[in-house]
């Protein structure tokens, strides 16, 4: 009778333990068949937890476009690029095609080539895109965000209308993947070409009661323009420096006590791919390139009252806004003296072949002579046979067809500034944070986040942006 009962339950203890086994197991293959979304009942820590170290894995850099012709390009396209590229990791830039630009807007002023290098060098562009379609097509629009993995299109708060009187980004605007930034005050590619025409005209008048364009340029005024940045003539800057500006344009690092540290100096007006590639040739020199810009003044005294056509602060910025310049002077001395090398511990002092004023070594006042003499000096042969006179040359040798563009430019742009108002130049997406929580999901598929619970493990990074920040697709 024990051994019955005994056997009975050894049985029924065995068929409990089967089934309950088979009941474990089909739990188990349900929880791993569903996935993690099935396991609604995580402590809220452990949630986070999960979902952080999946976005981890996941998350790839945010990626933005922005494009232009950088005709002439001048330091508000650099500023542009710099606001487009604090959008997002990385900026893609497509520049437009010469005929594009001929279909849309006139002739270029500068070649595809040529503004090639120009974009190539600013510091906070990525990659390019060259041959770049004018109008964001429904078909280029795609390709960029299927091939180029672009996340959102930039472009400034001015219209950019094409022939037909459309808008160039309507597309963009309509897919929810468009964002709109500060445009420069006080300049723009018009601008430039008119102050050039501006300056032929002076120089064709016999009148001598005209000042000064330099003199003009640095007040950023010309009694024939009003204060809305459009009159009857010609429109010259109205750049308005602040330190603000120098600092964001600005690289954080000075060079090291072993530094080879390399000088060049020079006007730099109208900064163009002579200057940027005689610049790229110098900082392989080195590992620290210290760029020089004159005076207004001393540009004036050497090259005619007409020059320079940008003013000190407007070429301090484009220069700073080149991937190969480390640190400039602005407003450095036309001698190179011994007393500045030993300041600034100049190991090199270089200068191109091609240049404006190429008669210096033969002047009684030779700039170049103390870094001469200290054996430092170095000729570099200069890549490109560019200078700003060259430039100026192709605005005077089709002078008709720049000043019919710029007077069909210039009623756009009075149109821009009487009914200007304030855009925050100044993005709010500049820790990776923000643009996390901003980033399109594709692919990551749609999930609250609360990141609270993790600030003591994440040492205090708890941003705004993400808290309880719902990802959806582009389009919701």
């Amino acid at each position: 009778m024990e051994a019955g009962t005994g056997t009975g339950c050894s049985a029924r203890t065995l068929a409990a333990c089967v089934i309950g086994g088979i009941v474990l197991g089909a739990s188990v293959l349900t929880l791993h068949l569903a996935g993690p979304v099935s396991v609604p009942s995580l402590p809220p820590l452990d949630a986070v937890r999960r979902r952080l170290l999946l976005l981890r894995r996941r998350r790839r850099p945010v990626r933005v476009y922005m494009d232009g012709c950088f005709d002439m390009m001048h330091y508000g396209h650099c500023n542009a690029l710099r606001q487009a590229r604090a959008l997002g990791d990385e900026l893609i830039v497509g520049v437009i095609s010469d005929e594009e630009i001929r279909a849309n807007k006139g002739p270029p002023v500068t070649p595809l080539h040529e503004r090639m290098i120009m974009v190539r060098a600013v510091k906070w562009v990525d990659d390019i895109i060259p041959d770049a379609p004018y109008a964001i097509t429904e078909e280029f629009m795609n390709k960029l965000f299927t091939e180029y993995n672009i996340d959102y299109i930039i472009h400034g708060d001015d219209p950019c209308l094409l022939p037909d009187g459309t808008d160039a980004y309507a597309l963009a605007k309509k897919a929810g993947r468009y964002k709109q930034i500060k445009r420069t005050e006080g300049v723009s590619t018009t601008d430039i070409v008119g102050r050039m025409l501006l300056c032929v005209r002076e120089r064709s008048s016999d009148s001598h009661n005209h000042s000064s364009l330099q003199r003009q340029f640095s007040s950023g005024h010309d009694q024939k323009v009003d204060d809305g940045g459009s009159g009857s003539g010609t429109r010259v800057s109205h750049f308005l420096p602040t330190s603000r500006r120098i600092v964001q344009f600005s690289n954080s690092r000075g060079p090291g006590p072993d530094s080879r540290i390399v000088y060049i100096d020079g006007a730099f007006d109208l900064f163009h791919a002579g200057h940027v590639e005689i610049l790229r040739l110098a900082r392989e020199l080195g590992d620290f390139l210290l760029v020089g810009i004159h005076t207004d003044q001393t540009i004036s005294s050497t090259r005619g009252r007409h020059r320079p056509i940008m003013n000190l602060h407007e070429r301090s910025l484009s220069v700073l806004a080149c991937r190969y310049v480390d640190e400039v002077i602005i407003g450095a001395p036309w001698d190179v003296s011994k007393d500045m090398i030993t300041t600034f511990n100049i190991s090199l002092v270089v200068h191109g072949t091609i240049a404006e004023n190429m008669d210096y070594a033969k002047d009684d006042s030779n700039p170049y002579a103390v870094p001469m003499a200290m054996g430092i000096y170095h000729r570099l042969e200069s890549p490109l046979d560019i200078t700003t006179s060259t430039i100026i040359r192709r605005i005077v040798s089709n002078h008709e067809a720049y000043q019919k563009r710029n007077e069909k430019k210039e009623a756009s742009e009075k149109k821009y500034y009487e009914g200007k108002s304030f855009v925050n130049g100044e993005s709010s997406f500049n820790n990776s944070s923000d643009r996390i929580a901003r980033l399109p999901a594709r692919g990551l598929g749609g999930f609250l986040l609360d990141v609270a619970p993790l600030a003591p493990k994440l040492g205090g990074w708890v941003p705004a942006t993400t808290r309880h920040c719902s990802y959806s697709s582009p389009s919701s």
